[in-house]
């Protein structure tokens, strides 16, 4: 059970180490793009190449669905970057139900775990799989393995090395279940230390220049490539996917920005600079910051 690219890696893990998928519950395809053409998930589009049976309900609950999923027989269901599962799924295997959490549990419970990691400037982070129950992110722990966050890593760099890592865990950990090897341990989480990752929208983006430049370095990594961190430049949006830190006392306001015309673009904070690097004007295309300021006039 899953949807995006994330997904596809443990799909394709579980395949390639002989596992027997009978069947992919995916999301149902979406209308994306200026034509809204229907888009398949990459999930789907992966088990169509590999011959797999697909479902994909719009309601989880649905009698028909049900039906179809319990005739399949699974031992054990594996949901990986999908959606919250009622009980009358994810209790229906003898094995039950796991699930592949991209953050260390029980740290980062919720749906955006890499960027919230990032964002508060963590220096680890890792996968996590478990046993799904009643409340979201918080079943038995299985395994666990802890992956380094470099300075420079944006949360698309993490995701990368996060999916990739993942999707190996989680054929250890099916293995180990089909031989009777693991039992779950329950999460120990003291409420008072616990970091949570929601949901970001596209309101939470926005630049706050008031913060130090390094908070202001971490947001913008954590939200690129998606959602992205936003600010306005002669009053339209631009995105800033790539920045650099500079440690200069600033000379203008933060939120005020200077640049040369050909070569940079700063943005003060209240201790330093951003140095834009790739970034993308509302109505134009992602690029670097020489291409940018190659084509656009800078008004100071």
């Amino acid at each position: 059970m899953g949807t995006p690219d994330f997904a596809v890696a443990s799909l394709k893990a579980l395949l390639e180490a002989g596992e027997n998928v009978v069947a992919v519950v995916t999301a149902a395809d979406k209308p994306a793009g200026r034509g809204q053409k229907l888009q398949q998930s990459a999930v789907k589009r992966y088990a169509l190449e590999q011959d797999l049976p697909i479902l994909q309900p719009t309601n989880l609950k649905d009698p028909s669905f049900l039906a179809e999923l319990k005739g399949y027989h699974a031992d054990l269901q594996v949901v990986v970057a999908f959606r919250m599962l009622p009980e009358v799924v994810w209790d229906m295997p003898k094995k039950g139900t796991i699930n592949l959490h991209a953050s260390l549990l029980p740290q980062y419970r919720g749906a955006a775990p890499i960027n919230h990691a990032i964002i508060n400037g963590e220096k680890e982070s890792g996968v996590t799989t478990f046993l799904l129950q009643h409340e979201i992110d918080t079943g038995n722990i299985l395994f666990s393995e802890k992956v380094a966050i470099e300075d420079n890593y944006t949360a698309g760099d993490l995701h990368d090395q996060l999916m990739n890592v993942g999707a190996k865990l989680l054929v250890k950990t099916v293995s180990a279940l089909k031989d009777n090897k693991v039992t779950g341990i329950p999460q120990v989480a003291n409420s008072g230390y616990l970091k949570a990752a929601p949901k970001i929208h596209k309101e939470d983006c926005r630049i706050d220049w008031s913060k130090s430049s390094n908070n202001v370095y971490n947001f913008i990594r954590g939200l690129s490539p998606y959602p992205t961190a936003f600010t306005k430049l002669n009053g339209k949006i631009l995105k800033i996917f790539r920045a650099t830190l500079l440690f200069e006392l600033p000379d203008i306001p933060a939120g005020d920005y200077k640049s040369d015309g050909k070569s940079f673009l700063y943005y003060a904070c209240p201790d330093g600079y951003i140095d834009v690097k790739v970034l993308q004007l509302e109505g134009k295309k992602k690029m670097d910051i020489s291409d940018f300021l190659r084509g656009y006039r800078v008004k100071q």
